[in-house]
């Protein structure tokens, strides 16, 4: 069994059919510039890569029929 301590630096990552994928837990992201990028403990991420607000998800998959 895993201590408290371990259990609240676990990441996972969960990609959703068809959308971004969701990550939860302890992590840091950068962006393409190397910088830091403001995040809380939970984010959704563009994988269809239509998304304005990159890497983040907008939605836009929905509306690009996206299949991944």
């Amino acid at each position: 069994m895993e201590n408290k301590e371990t259990q609240e630096n676990k990441t996972i990552i969960r990609v959703i059919p068809g959308g971004p994928l969701h990550v939860k837990g302890n992590f840091q992201l950068k962006g393409s510039d190397g910088q830091m990028l403001q995040v809380v403990e939970e984010v959704y991420l563009c994988r269809c890569g239509g998304s304005s607000t990159k890497p983040f998800c907008d939605g836009t998959h929905k509306k690009i029929g996206f299949q991944g």
